[in-house]
């Protein structure tokens, strides 16, 4: 029984550390983050990337990439660039285990976000925003937002 009771602590736990949001809820959190405009992209381009990065989800892992590196949470930060995941060289140009970026605390995630558009490949270092949100109308984005 203090078996069970435990495991099912355990199970409540882990389900508190992470969080789907709904675009406008990320898009409030976005915003208070200081995101809207930062280095030119607005509140849309960063809730359209982490939709096609994560569906919105904290807790999501990319599969291996080719040099083997993964990429993690909302913004699905690299591994081999901004975050250390202990299982390869990397930059660590975020200064993070990967695992900070998993958890439904998007604090950091947003200020490693804020490090990484400041980088040469500015909003291009994320493959979703390049393939499904560069160039495009992302009003539908916080549309009935009430930001």
């Amino acid at each position: 029984m203090k078996a069970l009771v435990l495991t099912l602590l355990f199970l409540l736990i882990a389900a508190n550390e992470a969080k789907v949001y709904s675009k406008c809820e990320l898009a409030s959190h976005l915003k208070q983050g200081g995101m809207d405009g930062y280095y030119g992209f607005s509140l849309n381009d960063w809730v359209c990337m982490a939709f096609h990065e994560s569906s919105f989800d904290t807790r999501a892992v990319g599969r291996p990439n080719r040099n083997y590196s993964r990429d993690y949470g909302i913004f699905q930060i690299n591994s081999r660039w901004w975050c250390n995941n202990y299982q390869g060289h990397t930059a660590n140009g975020c200064n993070k285990p990967c695992s900070a970026f998993t958890n439904d605390d998007i604090t950091d995630d947003i200020v490693c976000a804020k490090r990484i558009v400041r980088d040469p490949q500015r909003m291009n270092a994320w493959v979703g925003w390049k393939n499904k949100c560069k160039g495009r109308n992302l009003s539908e984005w916080t549309r009935g937002c009430n930001l």
